[in-house]
């Protein structure tokens, strides 16, 4: 019998399958199973509201299919109607499940899809922000290392030490290689190295500013790169594997118009320093943006500082250039106030010395001119007499002109009879001109005020002198005088377009016109005579004997009273037409300002002898002493003459009427004298009269006598005419009202 050795299989082949199948239905209802736990995890988890019901359908799909495979286990074997209807409902409701589900996702996908969107937009927005941070702490570093530099920079105000500390500082903040700074030079067409990292002293190094890299640089206000090997880069030892990176960048410059740094040249707006920055060698590092607009600011901030340099440094020299003209102009100032206090000095030593012989030879020749002489003998004395009071007249002038000069003269505004004045001109000039067999006539007009406000004895000087000349150069005819008020269409004058009168309620402007029948003028000689020490060539040619002072005088006069003078002649031997105009104040015309003027015309009642009256004449000049002495006992007068004061002191009683007392003795305080004499008498009608004798006519000299009590001032030389008016005058009115 032969044996079989097959084995036949434990499980049939169809078996088998259907048992494979029954295992893997099993375990993917079981994996079915396990997800819709996960999903009801998520959603309680999730808090996104739309999406918890689309996960909650996507449950209840597995869940059936999951059912609809364990429901299949029981379909391997011959199973009842129980079991097919159960299929059957469980695969019909994971078909409509299905199907809801794809239709939901239908609209659910474009949502998820725009959620997606919005996310890759807000990562885009994060990164966005991110790289703003960085810029924002980039920008917050920079202004950092900016603050620090300018810091240092405007530490000082220095120009060298502001570049040195620039190197420094970018270097320290950059970790620089080598930095170095190029500046023009006096000609303006090289770039001179002047500063640099690690060097002191830089070796001068020049490169022409038209080269290309520098035009580049110079073309943009924005750090450029530039290859380590332009000219201006050439600073490091050669030999290195990989030059660093540079960058160049220009510096502006002040705009210099009135001063100089230095050796630096007058530089335009365009004009520009270059300053040059190296990475260190055989490294990758680079340069980053923010570390070029570093060097961007920092080259701004010493601009800005250079400038400030400059106009410190120029302030300073113009400070101690200042500093030196005040010094100078102090020690000018000083030496011009000693020079004229020794002028006024001098001056004032030199008018006492030159009054007192005068005084004697006036006084002496006038009492001379009154004993009996011989026709010959009068004549000697009257050319001694007109020769005196011309030297006298010229003396007066140049005190006159000196104090015009430097302009301590000033006028005397009182009121005055300005009718009273003219009248006194015309009795002053009549004599002298009927010598000369002249007619001389006055003319006022009737809106000619009769009183007025001004300086009288400055009017009067200019109108004597006017018609004085008048006088002098005419040999035959006649003068006539015309006073006026000008009208406003004869206020303006072509020939002196300076002069612009202005009309007012309280003051007018006097017009005088002096036309003579004279030798005349030429009329290119006119602008000559109002020259101090100038004449004509025609006039001097006739040897007038004139000093060339007098209308210089009278115009200076004119000018301090706001007014124009002038000389109109058609040539020689067509006489001469002076015209002046000056301002003067308006006073009123009632009775009591009448009364306030006492008429200063030579008193018609002058007394011829004063016999009896006691007088002392204070004089330390024996000579000077015995003239006045003279004059006053040829008077009548019972004269008393002592040399000081105490001497004076000790004479004077109350018998004593007048006492002269000259003001220019040294070493004595005569104004003290006359407080003492005041003091010693104590009821005014016991006191004498005090009247000061000087050579000085300044103002301040009467204003002195005035304030301690004095009654009068006589100017010397004196004559007997004049002692005889003033002796009058204080007799009558007790006080002397004018003896200049």
């Amino acid at each position: 019998m032969e044996s079989c050795n097959c084995i036949e299989p434990q499980w049939p082949a169809d078996e088998l399958l259907m048992r494979y199948q029954y295992i893997s239905d099993f375990f993917i209802a079981l994996a079915y199973f396990s997800i819709p736990l996960e999903l009801i995890y998520f959603v309680k988890k999730s808090a996104v509201f739309p999406y918890r019901w689309v996960l909650v359908q996507f449950g209840a799909f597995i869940v059936l299919c999951g059912a609809t495979h364990l429901i299949n286990l029981w379909t391997f074997t011959m199973h009842s109607r129980t079991v097919a209807i159960v299929m059957t409902a469980a695969k019909v409701l994971t078909a409509a499940v299905s199907c809801a589900t794809a239709l939901m996702l239908v609209h659910i996908i474009p949502d998820l899809l725009s959620v997606k969107t919005r996310e890759l937009f807000l990562k885009n927005k994060a990164a966005e922000l991110d790289r703003e941070m960085g810029l924002i702490r980039t920008q917050e570093e920079t202004g950092r290392h900016v603050r620090m530099l300018t810091h240092e920079i405007r530490s000082t105000l220095d120009r060298h030490t502001i570049l040195k500390t620039t190197l420094v500082e970018l270097g320290r903040t950059l970790g620089l290689e080598e930095c170095a700074l190029w500046m023009p030079t006096r000609s303006g067409v090289e770039l001179q190295l002047s500063y640099t990292l690690h060097h002191q002293n830089p070796f001068g190094f020049t490169v022409p500013i038209q080269l290309p890299v520098i035009n580049q640089v110079f073309s943009t206000n924005c750090a450029v790169k530039i290859s380590p090997n332009s000219p201006v880069a050439k600073l490091r030892p050669s030999g290195k594997y990989m030059q660093g990176e540079v960058v160049a960048v220009r510096v502006p410059l002040l705009h210099l118009s009135n001063f100089q740094i230095n050796d630096w040249p007058e530089l335009s707006t365009k004009r520009y320093a270059l300053m040059v920055l190296m990475l260190p060698s055989d490294s990758a590092r680079q340069w980053h943006v923010h570390e070029l607009e570093l060097v961007e600011v920092v080259a701004d901030q010493v601009a800005v500082a250079l400038s400030h340099a400059a106009i410190l440094e120029e302030s300073t020299r113009a400070g101690d250039l200042l500093m030196e003209q005040n010094v100078a102009l102090d020690l000018a100032r000083r030496e011009a106030e000693t020079a004229v206090r020794a002028r006024n000095d001098f001056l004032a030593v030199m008018n006492h010395e030159m009054r007192t012989p005068m005084h004697a030879i006036i006084a002496l020749s006038s009492l001379l001119q009154e004993t009996e002489l011989t026709p010959e003998q009068r004549l000697m004395v009257e050319t001694i007499l007109k020769s005196s009071n011309l030297l006298a007249t010229l003396i007066n002038d140049v005190l006159d002109l000196s104090r015009l000069e430097d302009g301590s003269l000033q006028l005397d505004i009182e009121p005055f009879d300005l009718h009273g004045l003219f009248k006194e001109v015309l009795n002053l000039i009549k004599p002298i001109a009927s010598v000369k067999k002249l007619f001389v006539t006055l003319s006022m007009s009737s809106d000619l005020p009769e009183y007025a406000i001004g300086d009288e004895k400055r009017l009067m000087q200019i109108m004597l002198n006017v018609v004085g000349n008048a006088v002098k150069f005419s040999r035959e005819g006649g003068i006539s005088i015309s006073a006026s008020v000008a009208k406003s269409d004869s206020l303006r004058d072509p020939r002196a377009p300076d002069f612009s009168p202005m009309h007012s309620d309280n003051h007018f402007y006097l017009r005088v016109q002096v036309k003579d029948t004279g030798s005349g003028i030429m009329p290119q000689d006119i602008p000559k005579l109002f020259t101090k020490f100038a004449q004509s060539q025609s006039l001097a040619a006739k040897n007038s004997g004139g000093s060339g002072l007098g209308l210089a005088i009278c115009k200076r006069f004119v000018n301090l009273m706001d007014g124009h003078i002038w000389l109109e002649s058609e040539g020689l031997g067509k006489g001469c037409t002076a015209i002046f105009m000056v301002k003067l104040g308006l006073r009123g015309r009632s009775n009591e300002a009448k009364l306030q003027y006492v008429s200063r015309a030579p008193v018609n009642h002058v007394r011829t002898n004063f016999t009896g009256l006691k007088v002392i004449v204070m004089d330390d000049n024996g000579v000077s002493r015995m003239v006045t002495r003279g004059l006053l006992v040829h008077l009548g007068c019972d004269v008393a003459t002592v040399s000081s004061g105490d001497e004076c002191l000790k004479v004077v009683n109350n018998e004593h009427k007048v006492v002269f007392m000259d003001v220019s003795i040294p070493g004595i305080d005569i104004y003290a004298v006359a407080v003492r004499i005041h003091e010693k008498f104590a009821k005014r009608r016991d006191r004498p009269l005090i009247v000061a004798l000087t050579g000085n006519t300044d103002r301040v000299t009467k204003e002195s006598c005035m304030r301690v009590g004095m009654d009068g001032v006589i100017l010397k030389p004196v004559s007997v005419d004049k002692m005889r008016s003033v002796l009058t005058e204080l007799l009558d009115h007790g006080v002397l009202l004018e003896a200049q």
